[in-house]
């Protein structure tokens, strides 16, 4: 490991068994414990090979290299088959050019967001599962990489309500991480804690949809997909709160932005409520942490629990205040209605 004056950087070398050196920057204006860490961290995946001669590389072509182990296994079918989910949701994105051995959890994490959009969990758990499958299959051809950054803890399948995987936080917890989020994450969440709104309705409205009284909300259901809009009715701490947000904005103006100007995306609101997550459980004691697995969605559960629960709304006034049905909440919330309600619901099936 040496300094390089000028730029300023630690880079170290090793020399493989081929007699190839291969060498990498450690990164500017470091500490020398911090740059030795780097080294060892990177010597560690470099020696650790089974290989003759290490092999860096993208993404996009530890996946390719992948497909051609594939085929030479004489397995083209399952060579198609992940060839076509690697177009579907990597060859076009950032991640692709990403270079293996630098990719983090976080890369792979935003990456998993990004192709959320519009596609449930359990498909997504596919997806996640053949490019992780492949950039294994990747590091044992030895190409660099670290596997922990693709080793990531499967999507509950909560996205469109099933229940039983559901976190749920209760008020503490949604104060808590409101409070350790950023400015205007801490807005968006707030604004899904008032009105069980789904993230992606909520990031979508404007201030035109805000009449003063109620906030009109979309969403898309069904197959073939429709648009399916309602209005939800607002107490009056959710009123004032609104009319916070519209403050100074013209009509067509979101209602909450990323940055003043641009409206929540999905990977970025995932990104913001786990860093909130993150920067409160850091001084946390073990009974006041937040499940790390908790999501902008939670704040949809919690609310939809509790006006069932503790304020007592019948589930149809809740399923139209939510955009959902009264089959979805007997299904993901029923252990949240009154025994009595259950009964009367038990009695409409027969």
């Amino acid at each position: 490991m040496g300094f390089r004056r000028g730029p300023d950087t630690w880079v170290v070398r090793f020399r493989t068994r081929d007699g190839k050196q291969q060498y990498r920057s450690l990164g500017e204006s470091l500490e020398f414990d911090e740059a030795k860490r780097r080294a060892e961290a990177w010597l560690a995946q470099a020696v650790g090979s089974a290989v003759r001669s290490i092999k860096r590389a993208t993404v996009r072509e530890a996946l390719e290299a992948y497909l051609e182990d594939l085929r030479r296994d004489g397995r083209p079918e399952a060579a198609s088959t992940a060839e076509a989910k690697f177009k579907t949701v990597a060859y076009e994105d950032a991640l692709a050019d990403l270079d293996l051995e630098t990719l983090t959890r976080d890369d792979f994490l935003e990456w998993r967001d990004r192709i959320l959009e519009g596609k449930k969990p359990r498909t997504v758990n596919r997806y996640v599962r053949s490019v992780a499958a492949a950039l294994n299959r990747a590091m044992e051809s030895g190409y660099l990489g670290n596997p922990v950054a693709w080793r990531l803890r499967a999507l509950a399948d909560d996205v469109d309500e099933t229940g039983e995987t559901a976190v749920f936080l209760d008020a503490t917890q949604r104060k808590a991480v409101i409070a350790a989020a950023s400015p205007a994450a801490a807005r968006f969440l707030r604004g899904l804690e008032l009105t069980g709104a789904r993230p992606k309705e909520l990031a979508a409205a404007i201030v035109a949809d805000f009449d003063g009284t109620t906030l009109r909300l979309a969403h898309r259901k069904g197959r073939p997909a429709k648009l399916r809009r309602r209005h939800v009715v607002l107490g009056a701490e959710a009123t004032e709160f609104f009319k916070e947000q519209s403050k100074d904005k013209l009509p067509n103006a979101p209602l909450f932005t990323e940055d003043g100007e641009t409206p929540w995306r999905r990977h970025v609101w995932s990104r913001a409520v786990r860093a909130a997550i993150a920067n409160h459980n850091r001084d946390a004691s073990a009974k006041r942490r937040i499940p790390t697995h908790a999501s902008a969605y939670s704040f949809r559960h919690a609310r939809i629990s509790e006006l069932l629960q503790i304020y007592g709304v019948d589930p149809l006034t809740v399923a139209a205040q939510t955009g959902t049905s009264i089959a979805m909440i007997e299904k993901a919330y029923l252990r949240f209605i009154p025994s009595a309600m259950q009964e009367k619901l038990a009695a409409l099936k027969g």
